[in-house]
């Protein structure tokens, strides 16, 4: 729209990202209150969560109930301040690709575990991490980390999550979950529960061996470090769908009531 703006123009997006980005830092507010919307999609929710949402024309209160869309989910709005929440939920499991949150929403996990589930789709969105945020903070909720066995997982998912992102330091403390906690799928997952992988890609090598180098998250914990050179030396990784290799429902029936049963050996 800012290309009609004569001499007030951006020409590229990067002027504008730039401009928001100082707003942001300056005035402690987030692009999505000021009506900025990021081209991008939310996240979904199932499970035992009410969403209170409002008409934006009424302004009347809209009790959403993640437990009634059958098949479906409900989709996490660009802006979430406005939200409240009502749940009995014991936890989130924040779920990286969309395949196995459809699974576990078909049968409905959420009801079998006590739980909301969240699809975050690969790296979730600031919209899907506040979200997130704001059931950990006001609901007093833990948050699991289900994703793939690789460093892309580790490292650009889950470490999104939990710390944030580089490029919005100066916001990082609103979208950051920082009790989220890594469930899995683990180097170790690969070992015991006997996985079919795939071998480390070159960019999978060159990520690990940098976080071990340069991540000040990952130098901070030690389980961290054992775990990216467990995977090094094992040359593989395993996705979400691996457990599939022992029967479909495999994932439901074994390896999350065993793992949610171990929240101990949960790497951080």
């Amino acid at each position: 729209m800012s290309k009609n703006w004569d001499d007030a123009r951006f020409d590229e997006q990067p002027e504008s990202d730039t401009v928001i980005d100082d707003i942001e830092a300056l005035f402690e507010v987030n692009r999505e209150q000021l009506g900025f919307i990021p081209e991008e999609k939310g996240g979904e929710i199932a499970g035992k969560l009410v969403v209170i949402d409002r008409d934006p024309e009424t302004g009347k209160k809209l009790r959403i109930d993640c437990t009634k869309f059958g098949s479906g989910a409900y989709s996490i709005p660009i802006s979430v301040e406005h939200l409240k929440f009502e749940t009995k939920a014991k936890f989130v499991l924040a779920i990286e690709t969309a395949g196995m949150f459809q699974r576990l929403v078909k049968h409905s996990y959420w009801r079998k575990a006590n739980c909301i589930l969240v699809s975050m789709g690969g790296v979730p969105t600031r919209a899907c991490r506040r979200f997130i945020r704001r059931l950990a903070d006001e609901l007093k909720l833990p948050v699991y980390a289900f994703v793939d066995c690789d460093p892309y997982g580790m490292f650009n998912i889950y470490r999104t999550l939990k710390v944030g992102s580089g490029n919005a330091a100066h916001i990082n403390r609103y979208f950051c979950v920082p009790n989220a906690k890594f469930l899995g799928v683990t180097p170790q997952d690969i070992v015991k529960y006997k996985l079919p992988t795939h071998p480390l890609k070159e960019v999978d090598i060159k990520r690990a061996r940098d976080a071990l180098k340069n991540d000040p998250f990952v130098q901070h914990y030690k389980p961290w470090q054992d775990a990216i050179q467990q995977l090094l030396d094992m040359g593989v990784r395993a996705e979400q769908q691996a457990f599939a290799v022992h029967d479909l429902n495999y994932v439901i029936e074994h390896y999350l009531p065993e793992k949610l049963a171990a929240q101990k050996t949960f790497l951080p």
